[in-house]
């Protein structure tokens, strides 16, 4: 088992399915966590990266949800190796970060995140792991192929920003409202894509909506 710095972000560099991919761990000192929540980030091809607010956002509420987290690097960006893989490779990735979380830490849960691309990754996880939560910040459902999606089983809060102007959020809500089960959907009627000066805010309701 790891020992890793705390309650701080320990960088890390694992096995992935193409090289290394690049990790920030935090570990938090209480024994009561039984759980470990990995945070997936928007597009690589547009800037995208582990650093990303929103990316923080989510694991900072995940940290205060008692969790440990894990932040990563798509293949492609920055220390991680390999090039964009169109969503088909970055999933690979998030599985391999998830099996490297339960080859050491078996009996603990997990919990995926993700923002904008990254909430794709993490969604469609969500239908092939036995995932405890997800939160899904502004789905791309025009983009990638999150209609034909299975259903999500996990408790799962999904964010949408009323004047985002990336992701369209008429059809993000009509997405949401047509699954079975139905999230919990959270909106922002002052918020665009990033969300800015709206971070706390998004933390916050986003821990409360799983109280």
């Amino acid at each position: 088992m790891i020992t890793l710095r705390n309650p701080t972000e320990t960088p890390l560099l694992i096995d992935g399915p193409v090289g290394k991919l690049e990790l920030l761990v935090s570990v938090t000192p209480e024994e009561k966590n039984k759980a470990w929540g990995i945070i997936c980030h928007p597009h690589p091809l547009f800037g995208g990266t582990m650093h990303n607010k929103i990316v923080t956002t989510l694991a900072k509420a995940y940290q205060n949800m008692g969790a440990n987290t894990v932040r990563f690097n798509f293949r492609g960006v920055m220390r991680s190796e390999g090039q964009f893989d169109q969503g088909i490779g970055e999933l690979d990735d998030l599985l391999a970060v998830v099996n490297w979380v339960k080859e050491q830490y078996p009996q603990q849960e997990v919990w995926l995140a993700g923002f904008s691309f990254g909430a794709f990754i993490a969604a469609t996880a969500a239908t092939k792991l036995d995932v405890k939560k997800l939160i899904t910040v502004a789905p791309p459902v025009q983009n990638f192929p999150m209609q034909a999606l299975p259903p999500i089983l996990c408790p799962w809060v999904l964010v949408q920003g009323e004047l985002d102007d990336v992701v369209p959020p008429k059809e993000v809500l009509a997405w949401a409202e047509s699954r079975d089960p139905t999230p919990v959907i959270l909106r922002f009627p002052e918020a665009g894509h990033f969300f800015h000066g709206l971070l706390v805010e998004l933390r916050v309701r986003i821990e409360e909506a799983f109280k």
